[in-house]
This record gives C-alpha cells, structure tokens and sequence, in this order.
C-alpha cells in the first residue's frame, strides 16, 4: 500500500501569518542547551535599561503587565507605547528608559514565557506514541490559549520582514527534528517502508502549526485524540503491514 502518493498532496507552504507555531521552534533552537544568560536575551535585543532596585523593577514589570493586556485585548497595532505607559500608570518617558519600542516590548514578553511556549515534539520509538502525543499537544495548546500573546504575532510578522525570515528557517529547523525522530523509526522497521519521511515531517509540521487558525475558523475545539490517531497513522501501519 503506497501512502506517498495521498501525503504528497497535502500542502507544505502556507501565508507567513498563520506561522506562530514555528515561531516558538525558532526561539528554542535559537536557545540551544548551553545559552547563557545574556545569548538568551537576544530574541528582544538589547534594553535601554535593565533596573536593579525593586521600584524600579515594579515599574518595568507592570509595563509588561500593561502591554500583555493591551497587545492581548486590542492587537499589536492599536497598541501603542504611550498607551502601554497610560495603562501602567507611569510616563511615556518611563515606558523608552525601559523598551526601545512596543516590539521589544512584546518580544520580551514572549522571550519571559518561553518555558511555557516549547512546541511539542513527537517522539515515535516508545510503547504508546499516538497517546503520548495526545497528551502533549492538549497540554501545550492549552498553555498557548492562557497565554494568549500568540495572537500578536501573525499582525507583528505582517510589518516585521526580519522576524519572518528568521521564521522561515524555523521551519526548517523545526522539519528537521521531525524528520530525525521519523528516520529513528523508520530504522527499527516501525513505520510504513515505503514512506516518504520528508514529506511526511513537512505534513506534521503544517498540521499542528494550523491547529489555532482551525478553531477559530470552525469555533470547534480539537479532539487532540483523534488528531493524534491521524498523525500516526501517517507513520505507522497496522500491525502485521510492515514488510
């Protein structure tokens, strides 16, 4: 049975406005295991000024509280700086001693949430992979969904040409994790032999990527389940089909 065919079918490009998915892969491969402190700060470049003493701090802090709200309620660009500054309570001269513009801002925003922002990765080779990431993929779209500030960043990508080019190689970045783990499958004999895994990963990765832009054009939730079910059987054939 020729899987190939059916799978090739499915588009692996889509508008860079749908490609908030991929940018969270891009801040965690950018990050690597061994970032220091100040490699990690570069996703928001470099503040004007970063305080020490607590008021100060208060301050800054409830700027970020301001732009979260605001970016979240209103888009990335009703929202302004002075705005932002209106809302924490403090000068707009307050707001530029912090952030050089409401971009640093929110990439600062996004850059304190990282932790809850990892994508999940699929892992193949283990007892249950389909329940496994079920799991995964309700667990981390739900944390997106508190979060929120996702939904900036198709209107940020639209004016930020740098920010979505460094999209474009997440992607790639992104794809070629997927593909590893589907070639560590396919080596034990797991998956369908005559798949092709680069297509394949590209198929994943424009799945989960469009998960958001689903619901909120059908106002469905998504059976992460089912979702998982289809995805592996993409990979895995039945039982007794491997040769």
């Amino acid at each position: 049975m020729n899987h190939s065919s059916s799978i090739a079918s499915i588009p692996i490009s889509v508008n860079k406005n749908e490609l908030w998915f991929s940018f969270y892969s891009m801040v965690v491969l950018s990050r690597g295991d061994c970032m220091s402190e100040h490699e990690d700060r570069q996703l928001a470049g470099a503040f004007p000024y970063v305080p020490q003493q607590k008021r100060a701090q208060q301050k800054r802090n409830s700027l970020l509280e301001s732009g979260r709200e605001l970016f979240i309620k209103n888009g990335y660009e009703p929202t302004t700086a002075k705005g932002i500054a209106t809302h924490a309570g403090v000068a707009i001269g307050t707001f530029y001693r912090y952030f050089s513009d409401k971009r640093q801002l929110l990439l600062a925003l996004l850059q304190n949430q990282l932790d809850k922002m990892l994508p999940p990765e699929p892992k193949w080779i283990m007892a249950n992979p389909e329940q496994f990431l079920a799991a995964i993929l309700e667990s981390h779209f739900k944390q997106l969904e508190q979060i929120g500030l996702y939904q900036v960043l198709p209107e940020l990508l639209i004016r930020d040409p740098e920010l979505a080019e460094i999209l474009i190689q997440s992607r790639k970045n992104w794809h070629a994790r997927i593909l590893t783990g589907l070639q560590q499958a396919k080596e034990k004999g797991l998956t369908w032999p005559d798949l092709e895994l680069e297509v394949v990963a590209w198929s994943i990765l424009v799945i989960l990527e469009n998960i958001p832009k689903k619901e909120k054009e059908s106002g469905l939730k998504t059976d992460y389940v089912e979702l998982a079910k289809i995805i592996c059987r993409m990979v895995f054939p039945p039982k007794g089909m491997t040769s």
